[in-house]
């Protein structure tokens, strides 16, 4: 078939949104493709709509038994990310189980006692402010990993990646400097890029730069898991669901609030042995919060 006429422009934004420009219509001179003909068509492909194009028919007739969903746009973006990620990072999981009990006290207690100004408060800026404090000990895990160079890039400020969920898929939202903030500051940043994300109008520099990447869903994070590291950094932080277990104290069996930190790492730049230590370290602060403060 003739091959679409556009602009060299146009035909880079098209295959990094891994749309067939012949499938687009030009509305330029002679049926040439413009800037506005793709964002229209990226626009409309994004949207929802009816299924794209029935394989088989033979169901009811409330409609086809299977559908072909185009991967495009951002979703394309998305898994190829993935992919890259898995392909390039040997990753290895780290898990440790953390009693939140008195850190989930603190918390109810500074949000029963905060001002009318300050956010209310998730566990989330609490391991935001551990992370912080660990990673001085633990440089090799806030870094990047530039494997044409062979080259990694350690930082001293922490630029913490807030995994989100959105209507267009995964997002990676950057909270900037969080050592250089407090609990209500760190929360208050991130209700910001995270609202901003799921709104799509986070800018391009809150959606990258970040230095390690901190994932959870919240009461559906299940028991464990294996995050995926947000290339080209080298570690993600993945927080699993708070819940009441029987544990033994002193010989009794008590209920206490436990939770499990399942962290993944590069194993090119950062050893098992360290990664352990890390997290331990992570689980001794959340277990005593007023060491966070210390």
């Amino acid at each position: 078939h003739r091959r679409a006429q556009t602009s060299p422009a146009v035909r880079r934004r098209a295959r990094e949104a891994g749309v067939e420009l012949e499938a687009v219509d030009g509305t330029g001179t002679n049926g040439r493709i413009t800037q506005a003909d793709l964002d229209a068509y990226i626009a409309q492909s994004n949207a929802p709509a009816a299924p794209s194009r029935p394989v088989q028919s033979r169901g009811p007739a409330s409609g086809p038994e299977t559908e072909e969903i185009p991967v495009i746009g951002l979703r394309r973006r998305i898994a190829e990310k993935m992919q890259q990620s898995k392909r390039n990072i040997p990753h290895f999981t780290y898990v440790e189980e953390v009693d939140v009990t008195e850190l989930d006290a603190l918390r109810t207690h500074l949000n029963e006692t905060r001002a009318p100004d300050q956010p209310r408060l998730t566990y989330l800026p609490f391991f935001v402010q551990a992370l912080v404090r660990v990673i001085e000990q633990f440089p090799q895990c806030n870094a990047h990993y530039d494997e044409a160079r062979g080259v990694v890039t350690r930082y001293r400020p922490v630029h913490a990646g807030i995994a989100t969920q959105t209507g267009d898929g995964l997002m990676v939202p950057v909270v900037r400097n969080v050592e250089t903030m407090d609990l209500w500051d760190c929360m208050r940043a991130m209700q910001h890029v995270t609202e901003a994300a799921r709104a799509g109008r986070a800018t391009r520099e809150e959606l990258s730069g970040s230095t390690i990447t901190i994932t959870s869903l919240g009461a559906l994070g299940g028991i464990v898991s294996t995050p995926v590291i947000n290339h080209p950094e080298v570690a993600i932080i993945g927080i699993n669901k708070v819940q009441q277990r029987p544990v033994i104290r002193d010989g009794m069996i008590v209920p206490r609030l436990m939770m499990n930190l399942s962290c993944s790492f590069d194993h090119r730049i950062v050893d098992g042995y360290d990664a352990a230590r890390m997290v331990q370290a992570m689980k001794a602060m959340l277990e005593h919060p007023a060491t966070l403060f210390m």
